[in-house]
């Protein structure tokens, strides 16, 4: 399955961004809000700057206290985030998000975000393959 069916089956390709200026406080209420965990970090909107998760709040908060929530979501996102494209394969993403151990990729297409994948849109994507294969085996081994 490539990247754009899924974008497509997920309804909604609006990302949610915020700008290096956020306060980590606000990103971390957009988060909870959305029941989303992670926001794309975005000077314009329309590029990927960096990313910032749950994951990056809670080492910040462990490491420094509650004084981070009031620093700037530029100063603990992953700047440079591994990016793919519509094209690209759930396969080749889902081993990137594993070995890179993150959970959530941009979608950009000519330098331009155009939407965002989570592992868990990817790990949806493999399952609903497997069932297909398993389905279209059995029609096989039955004569359908």
């Amino acid at each position: 399955m490539l990247v754009h069916q899924i974008l497509k089956s997920k309804g909604d390709d609006a990302v949610i961004t915020v700008t290096p200026d956020t306060r980590v406080s606000d990103a971390a209420g957009v988060l909870a809000e959305r029941r989303i965990g992670g926001l794309v970090v975005s000077q314009d909107g329309t590029t990927a700057d960096g990313i910032v998760s749950e994951r990056d709040i809670v080492r910040s908060l462990a490491l420094r206290g509650n004084s981070c929530l009031t620093e700037t979501v530029e100063q603990i996102m992953t700047r440079n985030p591994v990016c793919c494209s519509r094209e690209d394969s759930s396969d080749a993403v889902l081993s990137r998000m594993t070995d890179g151990r993150f959970r959530h990729m941009p979608v950009v297409e000519d330098g331009k975000l155009v939407g965002i994948v989570t592992i868990g849109d990817m790990v949806k994507a493999r399952l609903m393959e497997l069932s297909m294969e398993k389905d279209a085996l059995e029609g096989m081994i039955m004569g359908h």
